[in-house]
């Protein structure tokens, strides 16, 4: 059962409806059966149930009569909520962190993804060491919640979990400084970065395949994408890129997981350009936009928002036709915003000529001279950049070419060097 408290005030400029949908869309996720749904009007929230006596009675009825196992509460739960909801329903709960959570440990799969899903799992379960739990029998190992974190000594428990936390902790430093040499490797390839990030679900890995022809998990499945993927991608203008599909975001966001989205982002500190991918056919694509800005913002990011994202409108293929006119038209009037189908590839060379019209901006204009039999020189400037004007007389090239700064750096390099190939 998938319930949704819609507090008074507290929604936003989000619906009810959307929010629950979004909750069933998670815990479908990782293949739960839900047999019932509901958004539940919640005028006070309550410190022991969090909602009213007779909403709790209701739902405690249709978990019997559903024969209902799991009670999923799209929201945060305190460890004593939690428990006096187990107690009244008679069947296992988790709200929306250990929801998320569990969705994060079934998705990762880079060793950094998988250690700093643990340690958000043992984080957050250590918080719920009270004594709960006890009529419900433990269903599985490991460290996630739909079995619940066994009952008996809580002591001998916390203090495992701290030396598996400290160990972990450890582990992740390990593989943080291998990260940051692959970074730094990756550095001296001069090829800009592009980061796509935007709310799960927007189409963000459907647009990476139909840029890259990569075949990337692409499914219309929340958190379908967890660890970062990159692939090389020439623009028009024969400029490379390397372009980066990066985890999708979501509303409050646990910040139990603030830091495992941390280590999958910090692509996007390097990225030259981070195109925003919108799902313009949500009926809350404004507050998902928001809440991307806001992550962003959080993760320490705000400097990149403030630069100003690429912004892609995605699925217009979903849309009416005078709704899609509409966003069409809206997009010609923004500067940097693309209207597109990742599907269909309707708009993808409007994105790709955006791109190679921002990188182009970073360019340098260099003049150079060159003997027309330094063919691999002359061969490097036209791969490396863009051609600008030449003119040849009997003897040399007078080339004026625009390059990438690092590039500028590299042929300098190769003349020093006297490398005419």
């Amino acid at each position: 059962m998938v319930v949704h408290p819609a507090v008074k005030g507290g929604e936003g400029n989000r619906l009810p409806e959307a929010r629950l949908a979004e909750a069933v869309g998670l815990a479908g996720a990782i293949d739960l059966d839900i047999v019932a749904a509901e958004a539940v009007n919640v005028a006070k929230l309550r410190p022991a149930t969090l909602m009213g006596k007779g909403a709790v009675e209701r739902l405690a009825e249709l978990v019997e009569e559903r024969d209902v196992a799991l009670a999923v509460v799209d929201c945060h739960l305190s460890p004593v909520q939690q428990r006096n909801l187990e107690k009244a329903w008679g069947c296992k709960v988790i709200d929306r962190t250990g929801l998320i959570l569990e969705i994060f440990g079934a998705r990762a799969r880079t060793r950094e993804g998988t250690l700093q899903v643990e340690l958000a799992a043992l984080s957050y379960q250590r918080s719920r060491l009270v004594r709960s739990w006890t009529h419900l029998e433990r269903q599985r190992g490991g460290f996630g919640f739909l079995g619940g974190p066994g009952e008996t000594q809580i002591e001998a428990d916390r203090r495992m979990i701290g030396e598996r936390i400290v160990k972990l902790e450890r582990e992740l430093e390990d593989v943080k400084r291998t990260r940051d040499l692959h970074r730094k490797a990756r550095r001296k390839v001069p090829y800009p970065i592009v980061a796509l990030v935007g709310y799960t679900n927007a189409g963000k890995s459907t647009l990476f395949n139909q840029l890259t022809r990569a075949e990337v998990l692409a499914k219309d499945m929340l958190f379908a994408t967890l660890d970062p993927t990159m692939r090389t991608l020439v623009l028009p203008s024969g400029r490379k890129i390397i372009l980066s599909d990066t985890v999708g975001f979501i509303s409050d966001l646990p910040h139990e997981l603030v830091a495992a989205f941390r280590a999958t982002l910090e692509e996007v500190l390097e990225a030259d350009i981070v195109v925003h991918v919108r799902d313009i056919s949500h009926p809350d694509t404004e507050a998902q936009s928001a809440d991307v800005d806001t992550v962003l913002k959080e993760l320490g990011l705000a400097e990149v928002v403030d630069r100003g994202l690429v912004e892609a409108l995605n699925k217009i293929d979903l849309l009416d036709e005078e709704r899609r006119h509409e966003v069409l038209n809206q997009a010609r009037r923004r500067d940097g915003v693309m209207a597109l189908s990742a599907i269909t590839g309707q708009g993808v060379d409007e994105l790709l000529a955006e791109l190679d019209r921002r990188l182009g901006h970073a360019r340098e204009t260099i003049d150079v001279a060159l003997p027309l039999g330094d063919g691999a020189s002359i061969a490097w400037l036209y791969s490396h950049g863009e051609v600008v004007a030449r003119r040849d007389d009997e003897a040399q090239a007078f080339m004026r070419v625009k390059l990438d700064p690092a590039d500028v750096k590299r042929f300098h390099q190769r003349k020093a060097e006297g490398r005419g190939h």
